[in-house]
């Protein structure tokens, strides 16, 4: 089911969490709502939901308008970061509960409900938990199971609200590649709530970028990181150096391979982007290696331009890195081979 969501505006009292929203989700789309702690992504899904009134705009589900609809007409399963899984229930009667509130003229025999709720729980491999409690379960498979009960109803449009944000890094990381998959097999339109911008690259097929209450980017995860729309973007996607040329000197960012007709802009470049080599006895370096960090296949290098305090980061494969041979107090000669300019 496709989602259009047209001129979303919401306020609480003096604060604008959402500033003229308009957005279009392609059905079968699994997306990410990315950008910092109040920058209205939560606020957004819950209107989407219909858990939340927007002051302004409206919200259109496969183009039949929803906007003055209850949540319990849109056909949404909403998952929480906090499970709201009932402790009493077992896992089982957790999954099974919104088919058997349904109204009686809609709901199902309980031999149908009970193979529904199996095959669920075969779905999120934990059927072997099915008579446990919450209790008894860990994070991840809590939130695991929340994700069945929000099945369970069959929706058309499966909402989450930062669904990992509650679990540790390890579990985390587990549970993106599985939800991903899990997608992959289902193929409900999905909208996902993060802060966590790997996350988002990671599992999302699109990312929405917001900012104070309005999207500044919306793209594949590749074409974001590639070709941020403005300085907001480059600088909350991935690692970035900010060059200002009019307060820099300048003479060793153009050594470097900053063009100097440029000047009047500010440089974002891309770690990845600089490439260092031990500079030579007989070379005039302008840049001495400070400190490095080992990340894996890669190594992070602290730079410092002679006379600064500030740092400047690269990235190398960690092969290349042994290769060079470099210590701390190198000098070292940079290589700036691509940036991105903003004003």
């Amino acid at each position: 089911m496709s989602i259009n969501v047209n001129q979303i505006s919401k306020h609480f009292g003096a604060f604008t969490a959402l500033d003229n929203i308009n957005l279009d989700i392609p059905e079968g789309e699994l997306v990410a709502l990315l950008g910092p702690s109040g920058c209205g992504k939560t606020t957004l899904l819950r209107i989407i939901a219909g858990l939340e009134q927007a002051d302004r705009g409206d919200v259109f589900l496969k183009g039949d308008k929803v906007t003055d609809k209850p949540v319990k007409n849109r056909q949404i399963g909403f998952v929480f970061q906090h499970y709201a899984l009932f402790r009493h229930m077992s896992v089982f009667e957790n999954v099974a509960f919104g088919l058997r509130v349904k109204p009686r003229r809609e709901r199902l025999g309980e031999a149908i409900i009970r193979k529904k709720v199996h095959d669920l729980l075969s779905l999120v491999q934990l059927d072997w938990l099915h008579d446990r409690y919450p209790d008894q379960l860990s994070g991840g498979q809590r939130q695991r199971i929340a994700l069945a009960r929000a099945l369970a109803v069959e929706p058309s449009v499966l909402l989450l609200d930062e669904p990992f944000g509650a679990l540790d890094a390890g579990v985390r990381k587990d549970l993106r590649q599985w939800l991903r998959n899990l997608h992959h097999d289902l193929n409900v339109t999905s909208i996902f709530v993060t802060h966590d911008q790997e996350e988002a690259m990671e599992v999302a097929s699109q990312v929405v970028v917001l900012n104070h209450g309005r999207i500044e980017q919306q793209g594949a995860p590749g074409d974001i990181y590639d070709n941020p729309a403005n300085a907001f973007v480059s600088r909350f996607i991935g690692q970035t150096n900010v060059f200002d040329l009019d307060e820099h000197n300048a003479d060793w960012l153009q050594a470097a391979g900053l063009s100097a007709a440029q000047q009047g802009k500010i440089a974002h470049v891309r770690p990845h982007d600089i490439v260092i080599e031990k500079a030579t006895a007989d070379t005039d370096a302008f840049v001495t290696l400070k400190d490095w960090q080992h990340l894996g296949s890669l190594i992070r290098i602290e730079l410092v331009k002679n006379g600064s305090a500030a740092s400047v980061y690269a990235e190398m494969p960690n092969n290349q890195f042994r290769r060079l041979h470099l210590n701390r107090g190198d000098k070292v000669d940079l290589r700036i081979r691509h940036a991105h300019w903003f004003h």
